[in-house]
């Protein structure tokens, strides 16, 4: 009997690259991916891949989780579903709250239950390097460091943290976090940073920039991310985790100028068009002003990041360009 592995939030952005990842590397497995399909999943992401089977549904829903987890054998869980997005954390935080820690709770509780004490079980938690806060001038994220998010985002990711590592210790269930930098790459909602920049320069309208676009994110490919999981899956220590970055530090205007030079190309617009479009905004509460990723512990399980940032930047502009994101 083939492997079936659950994937929550599998219709969005990094869920949904990572099932078209799984169903390439696993050719006799069985997806099975839970989602709510709010405002920033697309069942279009996976739609046609064959082993594939999208449930909609509420991680929230402890009866639907446990009958899934029962009914399909499922001894591999992978958690994406988030609310993500810092902007809406600031102006409406009670989602934040209920997605990320209540459901990952109902998640955590019905693998409990299910599994009872099965050691060859994994449960996989997605999270963000957010958790860690903001650093100064030097230094980065480590797996030992304390946490300090300050967005009720970060926050709510922090609190499912938590509850994973809880999990692992006082009922030995085989959970895996992963803390990961800023992804780019294909199939992500325009409201992010990248696919909006995009989008608002295809149509010649303005590009907000916070403040004065100086703050510093370490840019990682949705598709290496993808392999980093399929990583830790397989060679991580239940009960650890594992900070996945890019090594590739870009300040927001530098990343936001190098963007526009790809677009001009593209479209085949003299140079320096779309940089005339950016606008500067004020900032952002709570904003961090620098994240940076040792990725040290990953590179020891043999992973490395295989895309260089121009290429993948290039990569995504085109399937911005050819899927019409649109503005949010």
């Amino acid at each position: 009997m083939h492997e079936t592995i659950l994937v929550t939030g599998g219709a969005g952005f990094i869920g949904s690259n990572f099932v078209h990842r799984w169903h390439r590397s696993h050719p006799e497995g069985r997806i099975l991916v839970l989602d709510k399909l709010t405002y920033a999943a697309n069942p279009s992401h996976i739609a046609g891949l064959d082993r594939v089977e999208l449930v909609k549904g509420d991680i929230q829903n402890r009866e639907l989780v446990t009958h899934l987890l029962d009914k399909h054998g499922i001894r591999k869980l992978v958690h994406f579903a988030a609310e993500s997005h810092v902007d809406n954390s600031i102006t409406g935080p009670a989602a934040f709250i209920q997605t990320n820690m209540v459901g990952t709770f109902g998640l955590l509780d019905a693998a409990r239950e299910v599994w009872a004490g099965d050691k060859d079980t994994r449960f996989l938690h997605v999270s963000t390097d957010e958790v860690y806060g903001s650093l100064g001038e030097t230094g980065k994220f480590h797996e030992e460091m304390a946490y300090a998010p300050n967005s009720p985002y970060s926050a709510s990711k922090a609190g499912s943290d938590h509850l994973v590592r809880a999990y692992h210790h006082t009922y030995g269930l085989q959970t895996l976090t992963t803390n990961c930098s800023n992804n780019y790459g294909p199939r992500q909602h325009p409201e992010k940073l990248i696919p909006l920049a995009i989008s608002r320069m295809a149509q010649n309208q303005p590009i907000p920039v916070y403040g004065d676009g100086q703050n510093i994110r370490d840019w990682l490919f949705v598709e290496d991310h993808c392999t980093a999981i399929e990583t830790v899956i397989a060679k991580g220590t239940p009960g650890e985790t594992y900070c996945i970055g890019g090594n590739n530090e870009w300040k927001n205007l530098d990343l936001l100028h190098l963007l526009c030079d790809l677009v001009d190309q593209q479209m085949g617009r003299p140079d320096g068009t779309s940089r005339k479009l950016l606008t500067f905004v004020k900032d952002r509460a709570g904003h961090d002003q620098r994240y940076a990723i040792d990725a040290s512990r990953m590179e020891a399980l043999g992973w490395h990041p295989d895309h260089a940032f121009r290429q993948g930047l290039i990569r995504t502009v085109k399937w911005c360009m050819d899927n019409n994101r649109q503005n949010p």
